[in-house]
């Protein structure tokens, strides 16, 4: 019998590369991590892996394993689902990953929303970048998970993870309101080219808002002057007030407003946010609590049916 521990490790050295990584998402030691892929390749009894350098590569057996232990995985999360939805309604610790926008625009009208309905539920917010997230679900450290992508930057498929679609955001440039950068003659008020020569806000390098606001200036035909890197909105809109720079930035962090000596233009560009959990999760009490809640307070203008009624050509 194959053990379920050591499938989810063998998944996740297929998602990492290393033994290394593995030990340290999970919070194992490497040498752990090593004796249980041992085990599980004398339960198997084929082998599972081929050293290629500090790297393991897996083999055809062991791809073929990783691929039916997401199906094992997936029922195992619809039966704890099944037997949690029958001890009762949502109770207990819910662990929610979302990137900063989102815990000031959104999770304050959720977590309100959540206290009243399902007051045994305990939810526990963890602000962190979307491209830790899918990682810390499928290991367990997180519930539920609010993620996003830009139309110059998807995110990476993740296996074992699930999403649905929260909502779709305009991005504007935001330049200072008397930023001596015109539109190019000719051109369009929303073509970047009006500040190619300007000083640019940029999140941290490795980050997808950072991957957007190069690669979108790029498609204008230029490289953006990188003058600060700032992953916070609210921070950066203040730095745009005060003729620091250009920025691009969502349109949840200018809902309530920006100040008299910031000029926005909205760009042809969107922002998709979507919430994530285990794959096979959803029917949680928890996790279905929060998606409901969710999609209840994100503002009805925003939301994918009426977004994408507003947005033609989007595919």
């Amino acid at each position: 019998m194959l053990d379920v521990r050591r499938l989810r490790l063998l998944r996740e050295l297929a998602h990492r590369g290393t033994i290394a990584a593995v030990a340290d998402a999970l919070s194992y030691t490497p040498s752990a991590v090593s004796q249980q892929l041992s085990a599980l390749e004398r339960e198997a009894g084929v082998p599972l892996l081929e050293r290629t350098g500090r790297r393991v590569a897996l083999t055809p057996a062991a791809a073929a394993l990783v691929a039916h232990t997401d199906a094992v995985l997936d029922r195992l999360e619809q039966a704890a689902a099944e037997l949690d939805a029958v001890r009762g309604g949502p109770a207990g610790p819910l662990r929610i990953g979302a990137f900063p926008s989102a815990v000031q625009a959104l999770l304050p009208g959720v977590l309100a929303r959540l206290a009243a309905e399902h007051p045994a539920l305990e939810p526990r917010v963890a602000e962190l970048d979307p491209a830790a997230a899918t990682d810390r679900l499928r290991a367990g450290e997180l519930d539920v998970a609010l993620l996003h992508r830009y139309d110059f930057a998807p995110a990476p498929a993740a296996s074992g993870v699930q999403t649905e679609a929260v909502l779709t955001e305009t991005l504007y440039a935001a330049a200072p309101a008397d930023a001596p950068f015109p539109p190019d003659r000719g051109g369009n008020a929303d073509d970047l080219r009006r500040w190619r020569d300007a000083g640019w806000i940029l999140a941290t390098p490795g980050t997808l808002c950072h991957t957007m606001t190069v690669r979108a200036c790029e498609a204008a035909g230029f490289t953006p002057k990188a003058r600060h890197s700032v992953d916070d909105f609210a921070a950066v809109l203040r730095l745009v007030a005060v003729g620091q720079g250009v920025a691009l930035v969502p349109e949840l962090a200018v809902a309530e407003g920006t100040s008299a000596n910031v000029a926005l233009t909205a760009l042809p560009l969107r922002r998709h946010t979507e919430v994530a959990y285990r794959r096979g999760a959803g029917a949680h009490p928890a996790v279905r609590a929060f998606t409901t809640a969710l999609a209840a307070s994100a503002p009805a203008a925003l939301r994918p049916a009426a977004a994408d009624a507003g947005l033609p050509g989007e595919g």
